[in-house]
């Protein structure tokens, strides 16, 4: 017998081994089932689906609450609050790794993403339900405390250039929040999920239905009573981010005007443009939750531009096309449009 057969004879039993061990993986997968968990968090739902032997909702629910306390202003004793207050707080990495790339996206942006623009939000009648609508006077004295350049971080502490510049991290939390719902349950070693937040979802391999996870995008409607389930279209999203913003639910009428609850933080007024919603696509859902919002601010022009220098982005936007409702995306979400 030669000395190359007397290799391959050995070679043989590892060949068997590996093919085994391959098939028994797969078969494993296959049989491992898919837990389900739901509940309420950051004043929305949550819904995750993920393949894994053990039930992890106590431990996921734990992680969502570690962000709560971090970033949400209905927390008054999370660290935003404690920031809004002027308090003493010691900054976690939570709320500077938020904070961080909120000021990076107002940067991009030009300041139409903005974690300051809450108290002009509140005076045009939303976040807190208060319909008093401001005249010029209020929105200019509204304007001194808005901007992202009058807030900074030193080390671990938040530096205001006015102490009554508040933070309000709702346009980018729950992204967050999803992101790092995903990153334990990558931690776990879980390579099969589906994490979605308040509407903003991540996602990574496949479907219990063996497919890749599909996730629908509304269709816009101008009627608020209406549930709004109706799809525009279907994605097929795996190993992405997904967030969408949208103006077609979030408005009141005063006298005969419509007023969106998207503000502008460089103008200190409701924006009006063609706009009805913008769904982003990334790596990471944080990144597509700010996004979207920046995008409802900008207009489609100023979108299209953002998208161009961020090759990481894909966006899908819906739009009033002169009374008719218009779509436009991305080229590189051709394919991932299911129907």
């Amino acid at each position: 017998m030669t000395n190359r057969n007397k290799r391959l004879l050995w070679q043989i039993p590892f060949l068997i081994l590996l093919i085994t061990g391959t098939i028994l993986i797969i078969r494993q997968q296959h049989n491992m089932p898919y837990q389900k968990c739901a509940g309420t968090i950051f004043g929305t739902t949550y819904h995750i689906t993920y393949q894994y032997d053990d039930d992890l909702q106590k431990e996921l629910e734990a992680k969502m609450k570690e962000v709560d306390n971090a970033l949400s202003m209905f927390n008054k004793e999370s660290i935003i609050s404690r920031v809004n207050d002027n308090q003493q707080v010691e900054l976690n990495r939570m709320f500077l790794e938020v904070f961080q790339q909120a000021q990076k996206i107002s940067e991009d942006t030009n300041g139409a993403f903005d974690i300051t623009v809450g108290p002009l939000v509140n005076a045009w009648g939303f976040g807190f339900k208060n319909e008093q609508m401001p005249d010029k006077h209020a929105v200019d004295s509204l304007m001194a405390i808005v901007g992202y350049q009058k807030v900074r971080c030193d080390g671990k502490r938040i530096i205001k250039n006015d102490p009554r510049i508040t933070l309000d991290c709702s346009a980018i939390a729950k992204g967050y929040g999803v992101d790092v719902v995903a990153r334990l349950l990558e931690e776990k070693g879980i390579s099969n999920y589906m994490v979605e937040i308040g509407g903003e979802v991540v996602t990574h391999g496949i479907s219990e239905k063996r497919v890749p996870w599909k996730i629908g995008v509304t269709k816009p409607t101008d009627d608020p009573l209406q549930e709004g389930n109706e799809l525009q279209t279907v994605l097929n999203l795996t190993d992405k981010a997904m967030a969408t913003s949208g103006n077609y639910r979030n408005f009141y009428y005063k006298g005969k005007r419509k007023y969106a609850h998207t503000i502008d933080p460089k103008t200190g007024y409701p924006v009006q443009h063609s706009i009805l919603s913008a769904t982003v696509l990334t790596n990471h859902c944080m990144r597509a939750d700010a996004y979207a919002t920046a995008f409802m601010v900008m207009g489609f022009e100023g979108a299209k531009k953002v998208l161009e220098r961020n090759p990481d982005l894909m966006a899908y936007i819906i739009y009033d096309d002169k009374g008719k409702m218009g779509v436009w995306y991305s080229p590189s979400l051709k394919d991932k449009i299911a129907k």
